[in-house]
């Protein structure tokens, strides 16, 4: 697992510094200029800092639109009533794909507006306000986005050290135990401070809030465990303010929204624009209706509607401009809003020490739960409490934007983590992994808590066995690719197989399984021995009986949660002392797959 690990990371340290030899593709193929379409050839460093969306087909760019259009039709049937809850996981959506610099998609579907009611009671039609293009969503936690940007424009100016005490900046939050809590930890959330405090409800202004926030203790001692808390970025917030002497707001327009051209991103949108507004929850504490153009979040609110933590609305397309210029290295539109070296410390994973919440400074870093098969150590993003998604993708040069107002009715109705992850794990899909063999290559790409097989005909083994074949593995930890083998096609034995490439586990493994690296394996595996006698064969001292017959498959099987891309083997071959048994590149004939398919891509 150490190997894996550390391979894993210098595959993102040569994405972020695009240094190294990178992945080369087998001979004779042909693939799109830089990788481009390709989801097996891992882009290196930034995209060109000319780099501007603009419209056009999946194909163009080479992408396989049937991934996508799935995706699409799995977004509105969520928007219909679900017989077991009798309702829909939310109201609408608007989602939009890029690849390349190319917006390939842009899909809506359900309503900005539907309920009348707490309880769910749908307005008349014509009272309803469909979803489009340009509606403007509460973006929620992904705001701290813009609060981590705010911070890393000023560690780039020299203001601020982000290795420094926050009380360096704030010497009123050095208190209570936190004088030695640093901005790092802030952005990676290692600060130890807990999650919230109901600032609106229990202080009864904004001066006291925020008093509230500078006096609150550690939940836990700093740097010992990963905790996500709103308090870290209110707080790096406000010393954004002190350092600045402006309001939170004004530097976000000034420093980001503005030079990106972002005209629908900002806090506390104005009543004009009203009418493109996503609404989010009614809510009864505090008594404030149905909420629709100010900020859902209760602390935000109470805090004049801008905040660290949450406060930002936008929609699909600005925040896709702000995907890209991370993907460009800090600049779009010929305006810098950072440098590539900042932007390379906010993909950089220094939550080490927390394998399951890798965070970069600002981003949230490998989370499948949202990212699906955009996952990798580099892919970064963030959510949304009320719906919303981005997920950059480095490694293909691919933004993922899913915003959804979930919350609107009520946010008890369920979570969207299904359509997160659809809907990346659709373009990602889009994209192809080319056979390392020949045309085609056997692909699986089942679901959640399923089972798929590609299973040989009996073979007739003579002495020890060489099974070879090549895998394309995209899978998380508990989703596995198992080589199994028969006498009576009943009862099987897994036979051990050791890998080779990038990622790839560092010794003979009883499953394959792995994300992030994006290349093919060589596999290599041996019928003999323990195995054989598992199998029930007999055997003397010159190895199996002669016209022994063996039966061979490959299992997927995945878990109740989360999925990646899938998995492709391709160039089977089975070897023995009597030269081949199995030609897998000739004989396809010879394989019987369920939930298997021959793809060309």
């Amino acid at each position: 697992m150490r190997s894996r690990v550390t391979a894993l990371i210098a595959i993102a340290a040569v994405v972020l510094t695009g240094t190294g030899a990178g992945a080369t593709a087998a001979p004779g193929e042909q693939g799109g200029h830089d990788g481009t379409g390709r989801f097996d050839r891992p882009q290196q460093g930034f995209a060109p800092a000319a780099t501007e969306l603009r419209d056009g087909a999946p194909e163009d760019v080479g992408l396989d639109p049937a991934p996508i259009r799935a995706a699409e039709q799995q977004l509105t049937a969520w928007t219909q009533p679900d017989p077991a809850t009798g309702h829909p996981l939310f109201a609408g959506a608007v989602g939009l794909l890029a690849h390349d610099g190319t917006v390939v998609d842009t899909f809506t579907t359900g309503s900005a507006v539907r309920y009348a009611d707490a309880e769910g009671t749908e307005l008349p039609p014509e009272q309803q306000v469909p979803m489009r293009a340009d509606t403007i969503f509460d973006m929620a936690s992904i705001s701290k986005l813009f609060t981590s940007i705010a911070v890393m424009q000023l560690v780039e100016q020299g203001g601020i050290d982000v290795e420094a005490p926050v009380a360096t900046y704030l010497p009123e939050f050095g208190v209570n135990g936190k004088e030695a809590i640093t901005v790092k930890q802030l952005l990676t959330h290692t600060s130890g401070l807990e999650p919230f405090l109901n600032l609106w409800k229990d202080w009864p202004d904004k001066p006291s809030r925020i008093k509230a926030v500078m006096d609150v203790a550690p939940k836990t001692p700093p740097g010992s465990a990963y905790e996500y808390s709103d308090l870290n970025l209110i707080t790096l917030g406000l010393m954004v303010e002190r350092l600045t002497g402006s309001p939170l707001d004004a530097v976000v327009a000034e420093r980001i929204t503005g030079p990106l051209g972002m005209p629908d991103t900002g806090y506390n949108p104005p009543a004009e624009k009203l009418d493109r507004i996503a609404a989010t929850e009614f809510t009864s504490d505090p008594p404030r209706g149905l909420v629709r153009g100010e900020v859902h979040d209760e602390n935000a609110w109470s805090l004049g509607g801008v905040a660290g933590h949450a406060g930002v609305f936008s929609t699909a397309r600005d925040i896709t401009v702000l995907g890209q210029a991370i993907l460009n290295g800090g600049t779009y539109g010929g305006q810098r809003i950072l440098g590539e070296e900042a932007v390379r410390s906010m993909l950089t994973n220094y939550n080490q020490q927390f394998p399951e919440d890798s965070h970069g400074l600002g981003f949230e870093l490998n989370q499948m739960w949202y990212m699906g098969a955009l996952t990798s150590p580099v892919s970064a993003g963030h959510t949304g409490f009320t719906g919303t998604t981005l997920v950059i993708d480095p490694l293909s040069r691919s933004v993922a934007v899913l915003l959804t107002n979930r919350v609107h009715p009520t946010r008890d109705w369920g979570s969207v983590n299904p359509a997160r992850q659809a809907w990346a794990t659709g373009l990602a899909r889009a994209m192809a992994v080319r056979p390392r063999h020949g045309e085609d290559a056997w692909f699986t790409g089942i679901g959640n808590a399923a089972t798929s097989t590609l299973t040989t005909k009996p073979l007739t083994v003579q002495g020890d066995a060489r099974i070879e074949f090549s895998a394309f593995v995209d899978s998380e930890p508990t989703d596995t690719l198992v080589l199994e083998a028969s006498r009576d096609g009943a009862n099987w034995t897994p036979v051990p197989v050791t890998a080779s490439g990038a990622g790839s586990p560092e010794s003979e493994v009883d499953a394959l399984s792995g994300t992030g690296h994006r290349q093919w394996w060589k596999v290599d595996a041996r019928l003999q021995g323990e195995t054989l006698s598992a199998l029930g064969a007999t055997s003397d001292t010159t190895g199996v009986t002669p016209q022994e017959q063996v039966t061979l498959r490959w299992r997927y099987t995945t878990d109740t949660n989360y999925t990646g891309r899938g998995i492709h083997v391709d160039g089977i071959s089975v070897t023995g002392s009597n030269g081949t048994i199995l030609d897998g590149e000739r004989d396809t004939a010879a394989f019987t797959g369920v939930d298997w398919q021959l793809q060309g891509r």
